[in-house]
């Protein structure tokens, strides 16, 4: 079983800024080419922040409405003695989430999760930028076709990993939905196949109707001999 990396499914071109790259100049690209965020890197492509456009409409929340209306009663930003935002580098959150190449599809989903972003710029070893994942991207093993599927579980995991024999269990996958129908010697090998196969890329839910020979999981059962 191979597991797809965010090296896989990550865009390799990325759209970047510069620490000195004007606010409207982000907002242009950030409509241009349809993103929510853009990577602000250094003259040798290491990473420095991330401007998104809660960033940019963070910044323009201070303003009145268009009837002169204030949202509130407060301070503005240069009233607190704070620089106003005119770059990259005032506007950009830093340091950025980011994700490796060899990460798998499900840990990087959980740190998106966690930290309640986007998308993840991908970094190499020494920090550079080699590619951003954004959520879209990790639902790209879904579009699996389900005879791939079917033939990676049956091959890969019941023959490959389990050595099971080839008429043990039944594969059937329709719209990323696994079913398993069949008998195993053992009631405590049935956990484990399913976690194997519900693990399979593409896999959207597993349902299982196994039979088994002996309960090994009661202690008063002894296995044949």
């Amino acid at each position: 079983m191979q597991h797809r990396t965010v090296f896989e499914v990550m865009t390799h071109r990325v759209v970047t800024v510069s620490p000195g790259t004007p606010f409207k100049e982000i907002a242009r690209l950030l409509v241009e080419h349809d993103i929510s965020a853009v990577p602000v890197v250094d003259e040798d492509r290491r990473l420095l922040g991330v401007v998104s456009e809660t960033d940019l409409l963070r910044d323009t929340s201070e303003l009145p409405d268009l009837e002169g209306r204030w949202a509130g009663v407060r301070l503005l930003s240069r009233e607190r003695g704070l620089p106003e935002a005119e770059t990259a580098a005032d506007l950009m959150t830093s340091p950025a989430v980011s994700a490796q190449p060899g990460w798998n599809l499900v840990e990087t989903a959980r740190t998106m999760d966690r930290k309640r972003v986007k998308r993840l710029p991908v970094v190499d070893e020494t920090s550079r930028l080699v590619g951003i994942v954004s959520r879209a991207d990790l639902l790209r093993p879904f579009l699996r076709d389900d005879t791939a599927i079917r033939d990676e579980i049956e091959h890969d995991v019941l023959n490959g990993i389990l050595r099971l024999a080839p008429d043990a269990l039944r594969v059937a996958v329709s719209g990323g939905v696994v079913t398993l129908t069949g008998r195993v010697d053992e009631r405590a090998d049935i956990p484990v196949i399913v976690r194997l196969c519900r693990s399979v890329d593409g896999v959207v839910a597993l349902h299982e109707s196994i039979d088994y020979a002996y309960d090994n999981l009661a202690l008063d059962v002894e296995p044949p001999r």
